[in-house]
């Protein structure tokens, strides 16, 4: 299976930790450059971004970003173009899943997780386009969705579900408006996994999440990331608009 990821670089967003520090991991061993994204815990992202560079000879580089502001999206990508040169993948995974009854829902929380959770792609998507544009070459956008999107929630994340549901539609439509461009775009949805975000969930009632995934398990991170490395490379050339289903059975789609 041809992957075509050597000497690549791609622009992971949130990847000093959890899915995306595994996707970083995942995509350096297969010889990409990577730049990816962090907001706090420089110490941790610096880290990350020495061990990559020292353990598979590739460039990698920690960025603080906040993707959901403009400018920081713009900082992103120019230091990107000058420092690594071509940027050849997206991956979209920055998010935030506070928990809150809709009730309890104020709208600046709200707009919080509208502005993180799909503002992000939006803008992070809008200059990859340019970019790809601009520099004739094709390229491979992944955005990370969620299984929540079409499974919904019952413990106060609405918000975080329709924000992923509105990544998915954005996705699907993007994947056609680009196509023609050789600008592929994908949609990862996963299951609950085990995350900064999910781990005080999980400690409570791992056996109540496991019950509900047909296979039985909670997917690791590793799983995850070669799912994702799957999506951004070559060897899924002739697939966009797609949502890739890593629910374990879940949804089912």
């Amino acid at each position: 299976m041809e992957l075509n990821l050597q000497g690549k670089t791609a622009i992971i967003t949130g990847g000093s930790r959890g899915l995306g520090a595994a996707i970083c991991a995942r995509l350096a061993r297969e010889g990409a450059n990577v730049l990816f994204t962090y907001v706090t815990s420089r110490d941790k992202a610096e880290s990350l971004a020495a061990d990559l560079s020292a353990q598979y000879d590739i460039r990698a580089e920690a960025f603080r970003a906040d993707v959901s502001v403009e400018a920081d999206v713009l900082a992103l990508f120019h230091h990107g173009s000058e420092h690594l040169g071509t940027i050849d993948v997206l991956v979209n995974n920055a998010g935030v899943c506070p928990m809150s009854p809709i009730k309890d829902t104020s709208l600046d929380e709200w707009n919080h997780v509208m502005a993180v959770n799909m503002g992000d792609v939006f803008l992070c998507c809008r200059e990859m386009i340019r970019h790809a544009v601009a520099a004739a070459k094709p390229a491979s956008i992944v955005n990370i969705a969620s299984a929540t999107a079409y499974l919904g929630s019952r413990n106060g994340k609405t918000h975080y579900a329709a924000s992923k549901g509105g990544v998915i539609s954005f996705t699907t439509s993007l994947a056609k408006e680009v196509a023609c461009d050789h600008i592929r775009v994908n949609a990862f949805a996963p299951a609950i996994m085990c995350t900064d975000m999910t781990a005080e969930l999980l400690d409570r009632d791992m056996e109540h999440y496991e019950k509900q995934i047909p296979i039985g398990r909670i997917a690791t991170l590793e799983e995850a990331a070669d799912a994702v490395l799957f999506l951004v490379s070559d060897a899924s050339a002739y697939m966009t608009g797609t949502v890739f289903d890593f629910s374990g059975g879940q949804i089912g789609r």
